[in-house]
């Protein structure tokens, strides 16, 4: 997908023998990112070079770097990016109880394991769509939203709300509309930006408010509702078109989505975004 002269530009501007990363490595991230934004595909030429032209480079070189361990670069990230992570951290967190989360963070952008001597570095899912540092940001934020919210426990229902829960009826149609839009819409949320993924992850996954996503971003509440309206409309951009890719007709792919609002049926946000959370949350129709 990528050819000998555009790995070679691409390698000089990325400065990656700088970090003593080798054009093979380099080319390896660079094919593990394209293979995350096109999934199943084979993209065009022109795609490639849209893709590769937005990256950001020299973070993906020093990125590649620490993966693989080589001090000098990951001297260099702990010198730049702890000042960024402590402050990320206190603005979630102004009791501090963030920065314990930042200081563990090191340990998988290191790759540790306790129970193995192989190092596996969180650095390999970055590919350089975002800048370092709003990616390490995001990254942050998850593992504090996880904690907080492991904190939680999910109050059992009683007898008489069990019993007001109407019997699930099988309906094949809505399974397979379910299927075709959930494939989709991972796709298309693959492709998304870090934080916008988090913005979504926070506030349809995790239940936080407005306020608290916007707290967790650093943004107004006002911003993050426009942010949350303008992925929407993105993904659901995005997932129409692979449906029209796997030869469904507008007329299909309508009745599919309208489908879906009326119930979502299956459509598990933890399949969505690959994550694992302690109560399943349906795809719904939720007002700001």
């Amino acid at each position: 997908m990528i050819d000998r002269p555009l790995l070679v530009q691409l390698y000089r501007k990325a400065d990656a023998a700088r970090w003593s990363v080798s054009e093979a490595a380099f080319h390896a991230a660079l094919l593990a990112g394209l293979e995350r934004a096109f999934p199943g595909q084979a993209p065009s030429r022109r795609d490639v070079e849209r893709h590769v032209g937005g990256l950001h480079l020299q973070d993906l070189a020093l990125a590649c770097a620490c993966a693989a361990g080589h001090d000098a670069a990951w001297d260099h990230f702990v010198a730049e990016h702890r000042p960024v992570l402590y402050r990320a951290a206190d603005a979630l967190d102004r009791s501090g109880g963030a920065r314990q989360v930042a200081d563990e963070l090191y340990a998988e952008l290191y790759g540790l394991k306790r129970d193995s001597a192989e190092r596996v570095s969180l650095f390999r899912y970055f590919h350089g769509r975002s800048s370092l540092s709003t990616w390490v940001r995001a990254v942050l934020a998850q593992r504090y939203v996880d904690r907080v919210r492991a904190g939680r426990r999910a109050a059992p229902l009683d007898e008489e709300q069990m019993a007001a829960v109407p019997a699930a009826q099988p309906d094949h149609d809505r399974s397979r509309a379910a299927e075709l839009v959930g494939r989709a819409l991972h796709a298309a949320i693959v492709r998304l930006e870090p934080k916008d993924r988090l913005r979504l992850r926070a506030y349809y996954e995790q239940d936080l408010t407005l306020a608290q996503v916007g707290r967790i971003t650093g943004e107004h509440e006002a911003t993050v509702s426009r942010q949350l309206a303008r992925t929407r409309k993105a993904l659901r951009r995005d997932a129409e078109r692979d449906l029209r890719d796997a030869h469904m007709t507008d007329a299909e792919i309508a009745r599919c989505l309208q489908s879906l609002i009326d119930d979502a049926g299956p459509l598990d946000l933890r399949e969505l975004f690959g994550s694992e959370p302690e109560r399943k949350i349906r795809v719904a129709n939720r007002s700001e």
